[in-house]
């Protein structure tokens, strides 16, 4: 299965015209299989780690934060285990511009979903454009 498609689904634009994704990536995340299946540049240095954190260890987000692709996140809000939402919202620390990105992760069955937003797209946006794919995803019981 390729999974480029999806990629690109996320990096369309969205009911305002604008596109709120800049950088995508879908990883899986069963148990001892934790890989990344494709992204985008910016989102391929994901860890295994990272990945095993996202997925079932975020305890400790609130206090100390996340991070996706070596990036420093601070988490907004956390309904990735919650029925029918299924997303966790970040935002990056701020980089040597000053500018901070927000950041969605979908968990569908099988993996996650993981959008970086541009510096204009709102929260919503990307949640938006996130959960589309994960909703897509859960209902093929992936």
């Amino acid at each position: 299965m390729s999974w480029d498609s999806y990629l690109d689904n996320l990096k369309t634009a969205d009911q305002s015209g604008k596109i709120p994704v800049m950088e995508a990536a879908i990883c899986g995340m069963t148990a001892g299989q934790e890989s990344v299946w494709a992204s985008t540049p910016g989102l391929a240095g994901i860890t295994v780690d990272e990945i095993k954190k996202l997925a079932h260890d975020r305890k400790n987000f609130s206090q100390v934060g996340a991070y996706i692709a070596g990036k420093k996140c601070m988490m907004l809000r956390d309904e990735l285990d919650t029925d029918k939402v299924h997303t966790l919202d970040l935002k990056t620390a701020r980089d040597a511009d000053g500018n901070a990105y927000g950041i969605c992760v979908g968990k569908s069955k099988q993996a996650l979903v993981i959008a970086m937003g541009t510096k204009e797209a709102s929260g919503g946006q990307l949640t938006s454009k996130v959960f589309g794919v994960v909703d897509y995803l859960r209902g093929v019981n992936m």
